[in-house]
């Protein structure tokens, strides 16, 4: 039997879907619909909008010549492209530290959702830099043409947000979307409207629900090769 914290994510569910499961958000020139899982109630949070975006270039894309970094996609979509993580264990997934992964092929497209923030960050000891070393390790990855593209939380990693103030991290061009309301509408930004954005860690809602850790402010890095 569902437990009541099921019930009331289940029915949040159903209301999005019934009352906004229409709503669109546009990114760089192009329109996407939010995406409503239960999974991870992505209806609340940043996966509304970077898996879209993620996946559109995906599809583009044969999938023995992605990679994702970070097991993410298999939690909302069937796929077949490789996938390489340190620490989550699951069919299919390499388990390598980014920064020393040696594969066998270079990629068109390399895909990481919300997961390089953690790189150095998140490990001890504690190595902030490591972040900058794994993206320049994606750029040398990529097939001559391919693309990398990487999303991260504002507000996380408070050394990731003085690398990006400072322009440091090695992308080609990178992008902004700024969530602007409650029930998470997002819209394209600047550096100097999201620089600063929180990331709002696990809470309760006034109906003790537990809403997930979520992140309002996003980057969008492009690496082209």
């Amino acid at each position: 039997m569902p437990s009541i914290a099921e019930l009331r994510m289940g029915a949040r569910l159903a209301y999005y879907k019934a009352l906004k499961g229409r709503r669109t958000f546009t990114f760089q020139g192009a329109t996407y619909k939010y995406l409503f899982r239960r999974y991870n109630s992505t209806y609340g949070n940043e996966r509304a909008v970077e898996i879209p975006i993620a996946m559109a270039e995906v599809g583009k894309y044969a999938e023995d010549r992605v990679l994702e970094v970070g097991n993410v996609l298999a939690h909302y979509y069937p796929h077949h492209h490789q996938v390489v993580d340190k620490y989550e264990r699951a069919d299919g997934v390499m388990n390598a530290d980014i920064v020393d992964f040696q594969p066998e092929k270079r990629y068109d497209l390399i895909v990481s959702i919300s997961t390089l923030e953690h790189v150095g960050w998140d490990e001890e000891p504690r190595d902030p830099p490591k972040l900058l070393r794994a993206v320049e390790r994606l750029a040398t990855l990529l097939a001559p043409g391919g693309k990398g593209l990487i999303t991260l939380p504002i507000g996380y990693n408070a050394a990731l947000d003085g690398f990006l103030h400072e322009g440091r991290v090695p992308f080609t061009s990178v992008g902004y979307l700024l969530r602007i309301t409650d029930d998470n509408q997002w819209r394209e930004a600047s550096w100097s409207e999201s620089q600063g954005a929180q990331y709002l860690a696990p809470r309760l809602s006034p109906t003790h629900e537990v809403i997930s850790a979520t992140a309002t402010g996003l980057v969008v890095g492009l690496i082209q090769r």
